[in-house]
């Protein structure tokens, strides 16, 4: 299993499979064929379905300098992954001087047919059950085991992360205004942040976990600087529940960099085990396993044992089971943005529950982790991220409707 480094990835939105990605093919390709006349880029299935509202063409012309054709191919879908790319180098003459093929797997990560791109397996353990094992006989912590593995230099590179998560907070709370993609779709997180400051405490915090999501969430839609957690997508739920728990339980710094640890770990191993992109399993491996993350980071804030954190984060999983992933008009807005809050809210409610019971479950993570990998195969196309199908269809019916008479 990879060092959660590749988990949470530093970068700018909407999308880590539709723009981080392919910026980064592109960035790869330019290398091996720099003095190319023009390329040319082939998107296929989910890419090329939603690619021009996750501005991977934008991405696509940045990283190549406007040399380029890009040719959408959304009902074709090349043998390892629905989002997939070809990406050819022509010469002055027209001439194929080169072609690569890549494919976006999820959370940013590249790979071939031959292999993954930064793949550096540091992890022998790859199930929640094995390091359950290990901890219970060990005595370790989650964040323990992920030091012992990781080093030290983990704490440097997750403080980046902090970093980058809290800034995202505090100018989504305060930014307002329309978000891009001609939606219509205005910010709610600043004028959210400023009710839940007068509300009393029974209301205060769904308000405040809300406003950190939506504050994150609509960062990310505008294209600046997020964390996966585990993508683009899902990027809110995570921080929304550490600012939240940070400044209610005045836990320490330290605290929450090891609570990123125990998210980053659980969130490897759907990664390792299943999918994290919402191309192959829909919105369950995106919102789904965030949530998972954070009702795991939360429960351990919350003084949780290992055991009630496995369990919290099995229910955050759980309870996201067959969830689409349909975005209307391509973009990571309708429902993208609204389910961070919500499950932002939902993950402090697992972490609750867990720890109202002593961790006993029947239903393991691992398990869980399973079903999500079978759900998301089994769900016809159109409800994963190609927006033919569930809320992006009923949207695009309503927007051709005539008007009522009077």
């Amino acid at each position: 299993m990879e060092s959660i480094k590749e988990l949470f990835r530093i970068g700018y939105g909407p999308s880590s499979s539709h723009t981080m990605a392919p910026r980064r093919a592109a960035e790869l390709f330019l290398q091996e064929f720099p003095a190319a006349a023009s390329y040319h880029v082939v998107l296929y299935g989910s890419l090329a379905a939603t690619g021009k509202g996750h501005y991977t063409d934008r991405a696509l012309q940045e990283a190549l300098s406007g040399k380029l054709h890009i040719d959408w191919r959304p009902q074709e879908t090349l043998p390892l992954h629905p989002n997939g790319m070809r990406f050819e180098a022509y010469n002055a003459e027209k001439q194929l001087t080169g072609a690569r093929e890549f494919y976006s797997v999820g959370g940013g990560a590249l790979r071939t047919a031959e292999a993954f791109y930064d793949r550096k397996r540091v992890y022998d353990l790859t199930t929640m059950s094995a390091i359950m094992q290990r901890v219970a006989a060990s005595g370790e912590t989650f964040w323990e085991y992920v030091q012992a593995v990781e080093g030290m230099a983990i704490w440097d590179y997750l403080e980046q992360v902090w970093s980058v998560m809290s800034a995202a907070i505090d100018r989504g709370i305060v930014e307002e205004g329309v978000l891009p993609g001609g939606l219509g779709l205005a910010r709610k997180a600043c004028a959210y942040y400023r009710k839940a400051t007068l509300s009393g405490p029974q209301v205060k915090q769904n308000a405040l976990l809300s406003a950190y999501a939506l504050a994150v969430t609509e960062e990310n839609a505008s294209g600046k600087m997020i964390v996966t957690a585990p993508t683009c997508g899902s990027c809110g739920v995570l921080p929304a529940v550490l600012r939240y728990l940070k400044e209610t339980i005045t836990c320490k710094h330290v605290h929450i960099l090891r609570a990123l640890a125990t998210a980053g770990l659980v969130g490897n191993l759907v990664k390792e085990n299943a999918s994290i992109s919402g191309a192959e399993v829909g919105c369950q491996g995106e919102v789904g396993v965030a949530c998972a993350m954070a009702a795991a980071a939360a429960t351990q804030l919350l003084g949780g044992t290992n055991r009630q954190i496995e369990y919290a984060a099995e229910m955050g999983l759980e309870h996201h089971l067959g969830l689409t992933c349909d975005p209307v008009k391509g973009l990571v807005q309708i429902p993208c943005i609204e389910r961070n809050a919500h499950a932002a809210t939902r993950a402090l409610s697992c972490a609750d529950y867990a720890l109202f019971s002593d961790g006993t479950h029947l239903i393991d993570f691992d398990q869980v982790v399973k079903v999500m990998q079978e759900t998301g195969h089994n769900l016809p196309s159109l409800y994963r991220e190609t927006s033919s199908g569930g809320l992006a269809q009923s949207y695009r019916k309503n927007q051709h409707k005539k008007p009522d008479k009077l």
